[in-house]
C-alpha cells in the first residue's frame, strides 16, 4: 500500500510501530512517502496515495475519493495554528501573510477569523518564521515546531487561532486526518484502521522507541521541542475520533461552504 504522511513528529511517532514491525499489520506492507502536508493535500487531488495524512480543510475536495480513519487525527484544544509577526500590530488588507498551504487548515481558519486579510503568499511551514525576520511578508501562520519556536527568534503572538475557533464553535480544533481511498477492498480498509490503531496505541505506551525515526524527519531536533509537539497534537483524539471529534469535523466542513458529507472508516 503506497502510505504518504508528513514529516512532523506527531505523524512519525504514530506510524513508526507499523513501519518497524512492533504491531501486527495482517499482511500489509508499505511504501512510504514523506513529504510537507501541502504537498501531500495537493497529491491527494490527484489520488496519488492509497492511504494519506491530508489537512481537514483539504478534505473537503477529496470527500469523493478517500475515507477518514478512526485513528490517526491531529485534532484537540489548544493545539492550533498561531498568526505571528515581527511585534504588535493590527494588520490590514493590504498586509502580506505566509500562510503554510492554501490548502492547509490553518489557512481555512486564517480566512475564516481574518476574512479581510487577501494578499497571501504560500511557504513551506519551517520557512515562515525567516519569512517573516527577513521583512518578505507582515505576519505569518505557524504550525507544526515553528509554534514552539517562535517566541526564541523574536516574534510576537498576533493571535491563536485555534482558540478562536474554540470560542465560535465550543469544539476541538480538526487540524489533520489519516485518510485511505474508496476504492480499496473494503477487507484491506479496515485492516488498514485497525493497524493504524495499534501503532497509534503501541506509541504511546512505549514512547522512547520512536525516538530516532522522528528525529529523522523532524525540523528542529531538540527533545523538547518534540516532546512538546508530540504531546500537544497526540491524544484520546488520535486513538479515536469519537462523537465529539467528527461533531467537530462536521462543524468545520459546514463552514467551507462545500457540501461534504464525511465517510469514516
Amino acid at each position: 500500500m503506497r502510505l504518504s504522511f508528513s514529516t512532523c513528529p506527531n505523524d512519525t511517532f504514530i506510524f513508526h510501530a507499523m513501519l518497524h514491525g512492533k504491531v501486527d499489520t495482517e499482511g500489509l506492507t508499505f511504501d512510504v512517502h514523506p513529504a510537507d502536508v501541502e504537498e501531500l493535500n495537493r497529491a491527494a487531488f490527484v489520488g496519488e496515495a492509497e492511504a494519506t495524512k491530508l489537512s481537514y480543510a483539504a478534505y473537503a475536495h477529496v470527500a469523493d475519493k478517500y475515507s477518514i480513519l478512526d485513528s490517526g487525527s491531529a485534532l484537540g484544544r489548544g493545539n492550533g495554528p498561531l498568526l505571528v509577526a515581527k511585534s504588535a500590530q493590527e494588520l490590514t488588507g493590504e498586509s502580506r501573510v505566509a500562510i503554510p498551504g492554501k490548502y492547509t487548515t490553518a489557512a481555512f481558519l486564517l480566512r475564516l477569523v481574518f476574512p479581510h486579510l487577501s494578499r497571501l503568499s504560500e511557504a513551506l511551514f519551517s520557512d515562515i518564521p525567516q519569512e517573516i525576520l527577513q521583512g518578505n511578508v507582515d505576519a505569518g501562520v505557524l504550525i507544526h515546531e515553528s509554534r514552539f519556536t517562535y517566541r526564541q527568534q523574536g516574534l510576537h503572538l498576533l493571535a491563536d487561532l485555534g482558540r478562536e475557533w474554540e470560542k465560535r464553535s465550543g469544539l476541538p480544533i480538526p487540524l489533520g486526518c489519516i485518510c485511505i481511498k474508496k476504492d480499496i477492498d473494503g477487507e484491506q480498509r479496515q485492516a488498514f484502521g485497525r493497524v493504524l490503531r495499534r501503532s497509534v496505541d503501541y506509541a504511546l505506551q512505549n514512547p522512547d522507541e520512536s525516538r530516532t525515526f522522528v528525529k529523522h524527519y523532524a525540523r528542529e531536533l531538540s527533545d523538547d521541542v518534540i516532546d512538546k509537539h508530540i504531546d500537544m497534537f497526540v491524544n484520546g483524539y488520535t486513538q479515536s475520533l469519537g462523537n465529539e471529534g467528527k461533531r467537530a469535523i462536521s462543524a468545520l466542513f459546514d463552514l467551507t461552504g462545500m457540501r461534504v458529507t464525511p465517510d469514516f472508516v
